[in-house]
Parts: structure tokens; C-alpha cells; sequence
């Protein structure tokens, strides 16, 4: 999240700010409420054309309404906010606002402290590198972070040793892991042009498991710059969020198949869940994306959601076009992992 200028007054103002990811269209999923005014630029048919309506010229304007609803697409990148026109070139009328990454925005409300502290925690996360990608063969090594602008590189270890020399190998690979272990990032690629990066990914996995975890391996052909292009025109970047989500939601899917096999420290279905949150007791809530559709219509769902997040608890919305989601659909479309069993 990038915020471009601030205007308040106390706890109360506005904010224009600029969403860059998907994440940060869900934290302004909480953020912007009913009668909170936004501003941005939308399409409205021209009121000049005399046409029908379905032949009027559409022009792009400024537009601020009076939210009314709020909607979270997540498979279609956007952020749906309704409302009153309140300010633009018309101001009556009602009309929906299409947020999506990289479209500015102004928000005028008053702002809780949760909500700032939101802000400003979503602002934090993308100073963070997103994605570092690291190349590496025998006793060499380049890492580089993914910017807007390109690769930049970080670090270059080196070590001389024969193949297959198991501790000279082993400590380069420690120098290695331990530098990556000082960066803070979402991501990882390991990539190479022979076994190392294999053996190398292993290694993490044994030593070093929370950098492993979110973490791809890919073959190229070659380490440093070159390398990096080659993962770049192989478009292993724009796959490798999906990839490692799929893998972090299989596992929440196995973890609470195993708890309900032996009873114990999950919940599944809206009654169960409801009465774990009373408790306080749920450390990861999952949700499947079509259970979220179909359910905000019957009762305050995202209510839900954002005391989980309040309480200390992670909210993950699965899409049921994958298994995972699909399977937690078959459980009744919501689900959650607990701190401590709340049955008897």
C-alpha cells in the first residue's frame, strides 16, 4: 500500500492512498465502511450525447460517494464500493466504484485506531521485498530482490570446494541460508543449472524450515544476472504466489481433516465456528469463496472475519476452483484451526 497525502484532523480526514497488491485490497475491505465518502476516477456515459443510452460515450471522471456497500472480489482483483454521488461532475444518482491495484483513491472518514493501524501495517508490508530469487551452483551463489524496476542484486557467496565434499559443502550452504535468513521477504525462488539448488532446497528444509516454506525451486542455466532473466521470461514469478498459497492451503486442508479425525482443536460449519470465536479459540479461519457469496446475504459474515483478524486470529479465503477450496466446500464451505479444543 502506498500513501500519497494525508489530511487529518484529529481522527478524522482524508487519506489518498494507491493499493498494490491484492492483500491491499482486502485490508481496505475493513477499512472503508458505510458512510465514509470516496473519491476516484470511474467511467459515466457522457451527459452531452443525445444517443441511446447504449450507444452514449462513456468518459472517464472523478467521482466521490457516500459508501453504501462494499464488495471484496478477490479472483477479479477488485474492490467494489457503492454508493450516493456525492461530488463530481454529477451529484445525484448512485454509482459503484471499481478499485483495483494501482488505481488512486481518497478516503474521508473517521478513522479508528484499527484502522490506521491497518494502514500503516499494510504500508510496512510492501517496503518489504516480495520476492528474492537466488541462483546456485557448486560453491557459488547470487541473490537478487524483485523491484518495480527490475532485479536488484544483494548478496554473491562463494566458496572453493570439490564436488560432493559434504562439509565444505554443507558450510557453504549454512553462508548462504544465513544470509537469506536476514532478509524479511514473501518469497523465494532457488534456481540453478544442476543439483545444488535440489540438495541446497533440502538443506533449508532441514535447517532453516521458515525460510523453506515459502519457497520454489526452478531449473535454468545459468547463475547471476542471466539466471535471473531466465526466471523472469519464464514467467516463474507471476506463478510462484499462486503455487505456494495452493501448498499453504492443502496444508490447513490437512491439518483440519486430522483434527477432526481425532476430535480435537478444529471446527467445522457456521454453528461450530461461531461458537469457537465466543471462545475466542480460533487461530486460523478458513473460508471457501463461494461459501463467503452466498452467505453475506444471510448474516454478517465479514463481521466475523474482522473480529478473527481483532482477536489475533489469520483469515484465509480459499477459491473453490482449486482442491483445497473445493474440499472445504464438502465440509460445509467454513472452517477453522484452534488454539484449544473447545468440546469436552
Amino acid at each position: 500500500m502506498q500513501i500519497v497525502e494525508e489530511d487529518l484532523r484529529g481522527n478524522e480526514g482524508e487519506i489518498k492512498l494507491i493499493p498494490e497488491t491484492l492483500d491491499d485490497l482486502w485490508h481496505l475491505r475493513f477499512i472503508i465502511e458505510k458512510g465514509d465518502v470516496v473519491f476516484a476516477t470511474t467511467k459515466r456515459a457522457s451527459q452531452s450525447s443525445d444517443k441511446l443510452r447504449s450507444d452514449k460515450e462513456m468518459v472517464t471522471v472523478r467521482l466521490g460517494i457516500e459508501v453504501e456497500k462494499v464488495e471484496f472480489h478477490k479472483f477479479a482483483n477488485r474492490l467494489r464500493v457503492s454508493g450516493r454521488i456525492v461530488a463530481g461532475i454529477e451529484e445525484s444518482g448512485y454509482h459503484t466504484l471499481n478499485i483495483t491495484t494501482g488505481k488512486e483513491l481518497s478516503i474521508i472518514k473517521k478513522w479508528k485506531p484499527e484502522q490506521l493501524e491497518r494502514l500503516r501495517k499494510a504500508v510496512e508490508d510492501s517496503n518489504w521485498p516480495e520476492i528474492v530469487m537466488l541462483t546456485i551452483e557448486e560453491g557459488y551463489a547470487v541473490a537478487g530482490v524483485l523491484r518495480q524496476w527490475g532485479v536488484e542484486e544483494i548478496f554473491e557467496e562463494r566458496m572453493g570446494y570439490g564436488k560432493g565434499m559434504g562439509d565444505s559443502r554443507r558450510e557453504f550452504f549454512g553462508e548462504v541460508a544465513a544470509k537469506l535468513e536476514s532478509l524479511e521477504f514473501k518469497y523465494l525462488i532457488v534456481a540453478g543449472p544442476g543439483f545444488a539448488k535440489n540438495d541446497f532446497m533440502e538443506f533449508l528444509k532441514e535447517r532453516y524450515p521458515e525460510v523453506a516454506k515459502n519457497a520454489v525451486v526452478v531449473d535454468v542455466s545459468s547463475v547471476g544476472s542471466r539466471g535471473f532473466i531466465e526466471i523472469l521470461k519464464r514467467r516463474v514469478v507471476d506463478r510462484i504466489v499462486g503455487e505456494v498459497r495452493l501448498a499453504e492451503e492443502a496444508e490447513y486442508i490437512d491439518r483440519l481433516l486430522e483434527g477432526i479425525a481425532k476430535g480435537e482443536k478444529v471446527a467445522y460449519g457456521v454453528d461450530e465456528v461461531k461458537e469457537a470465536h465466543n471462545y475466542r479459540a480460533i487461530e486460523v479461519l478458513l473460508i471457501a469463496d463461494e461459501f463467503l457469496l452466498e452467505e453475506r446475504e444471510k448474516w454478517d459474515v465479514d463481521r466475523l472475519l474482522r473480529e478473527v483478524e481483532e482477536s489475533g486470529g489469520k483469515v484465509v479465503i480459499m477459491s473453490t476452483e482449486f482442491e483445497p477450496g473445493k474440499r472445504l466446500m464438502s465440509l460445509g464451505g467454513i472452517a477453522a484451526l484452534l488454539r484449544f479444543s473447545i468440546k469436552g
